[in-house]
């Protein structure tokens, strides 16, 4: 994930300049780069170190770095499985680090659930609880509500996933059927003070709604999670449902007196990604211009729009003119078609199905070519991070006896762009910033 030091030119290659600006944005959300100033001092008592999340390894290895070697320094941290990175020559290991299954749930993510909250026990005022958080985090710190399995959590998780919920849908309910998330990890450490350090994945950077929030106050409701619930049709057991009914699963609000004294330092977000991808265009030489960082809604759809824009911008009609590059973040959705029996299920992720509906649209405008991708360097459950797309992508397809309606028909983003060897493969990057688009126009 290192940039090159000088930018590949945009007219002859296109992908290698596309995939330059996503590298910028992925090296400005790396933790070392980061943290050394949100740092407490080491407080009179003893440091214990907490977190989950996709950029848990990096993040753990960034504190150890910089925290002061006469200090004391433990904990435990949990991330996604094959997201450790490399350790530096030199470098003590002094906080745990174990692997976990996202974005469903599994027995590994549980029981890290179990010890972090175990080694909550016997904090004292004078201790500090450094909580390392980001995104992933949902999936991989799980500790079921009572009358809850891990199994019913899984099943919930897989029926928010393929329900089209937005973000802030899924972890509320999340947030409410957990015995860590929504504040509770943070109530748990009391009367220890608690500084989260947070790389946030969501739009709108709402450090609740990040890896649903286990250490900052909850201001939704379990009025609010059955809602989301019955919108999208998911079941819970008749004693689930009671206990949201009756408010038992209520999470600490805002107010509470279990969060007085914390603080919350927003180390890495979206939008400082994107304009880090914005300087390294224009550094080139080309206007780069930031839609936003928090667009959501269906991946297609969103498509779509992006390519409405580029041919506007193509054909001169628009109000930017090219050459330039148009990039933007946040975090759609994809709603998982059903399928015939016996139809193979179709692969890929957001940053794919995006990918998908922008050829679609684009219809091979010429001078037009994007590359969308996850920042943590996996799109959905498969090994890349999003997809390339250029001007002959529908007709190299359709050379192939592709239809792109077909393979948008059964989410198979990864079907359609792996023959095409327009996969942007990058293996994990060890942050998560969330989605990644660009889109040139020359």
């Amino acid at each position: 994930m290192i940039a090159p030091n000088s930018a590949p030119d945009a007219n002859c290659r296109p992908r290698a300049f596309l995939e330059y600006l996503y590298n910028a944005a992925v090296m400005r959300a790396l933790p070392l780069h980061n943290t050394a100033a949100f740092l407490p001092p080491p407080p009179k008592g003893r440091t214990l170190v907490l977190g989950a999340g996709k950029a848990g390894g990096s993040m753990v290895q960034a504190v150890e770095a910089l925290w002061p070697a006469d200090a004391p320094l433990t904990g435990l941290v949990v991330t996604r499985y094959h997201h450790i990175p490399a350790r530096p020559a030199g470098l003590a290991q002094r906080i745990e680090l174990v692997e976990a299954s996202h974005p469903v749930p599994d027995a590994a993510g549980l029981a890290a659930a179990e010890r972090i909250m175990a080694l909550t026990q016997g904090l004292t005022k004078d201790d500090l609880v450094l909580c390392l958080i980001s995104g992933g985090g949902s999936a991989l710190l799980t500790l079921p509500a009572d009358g809850l399995t891990l199994a019913d959590k899984q099943r919930i998780n897989k029926d928010l996933l393929n329900s089209g919920a937005n973000i802030s849908e899924m972890n509320c309910v999340r947030k409410h059927l957990s015995r860590i998330k929504g504040g509770r990890l943070a109530a748990a450490c009391a009367p220890a003070r608690v500084v989260t350090l947070t790389i946030s994945d969501v739009p709108g950077d709402d450090p609740s709604i990040i890896a649903s929030g286990p250490t900052v106050p909850d201001a939704t409701t379990c009025a609010d999670a059955l809602a989301i619930l019955k919108r999208y049709g998911i079941a819970v057991t008749e004693g689930v449902r009671a206990a949201l009914d009756s408010g038992a699963l209520e999470t600490p609000k805002p107010g509470d007196t279990a969060f007085a004294g914390h603080a919350v330092h927003m180390i890495a977000t979206p939008q400082q990604s994107l304009e880090a991808a914005a300087n390294a265009a224009q550094a080139a030489g080309l206007e780069a211009h930031i839609l936003s960082d928090e667009i959501e809604g269906e991946s297609r759809e969103v498509g779509k729009v992006h390519a409405a824009m580029g041919r506007a911008v193509a054909r001169g009609a628009g109000g930017w003119k090219k050459p330039c590059v148009i990039l933007s973040g946040g975090e759609t959705t994809v709603t998982v078609r059903k399928q015939p029996e016996g139809t193979p299920r179709g692969r890929g992720g957001r940053a794919g199905e995006f990918c998908m509906g922008l050829a679609q649209a684009l219809q091979g405008q010429p001078g037009v070519f994007a590359l969308a991708a996850d920042t943590d360097g996996i799109d959905g459950v498969e090994d890349n991070a999003g997809a390339y797309v250029a001007p002959d992508t529908l007709a190299r397809a359709q050379e192939r006896g592709m239809k792109i309606d077909q393979y948008l028909d059964r989410n198979d983003a990864y079907g359609y762009f792996s023959p095409l060897g327009d996969l942007v493969i990058t293996g994990p990057t060890h942050t998560n910033v969330n989605d990644f688009r660009a889109m040139l126009v020359l």
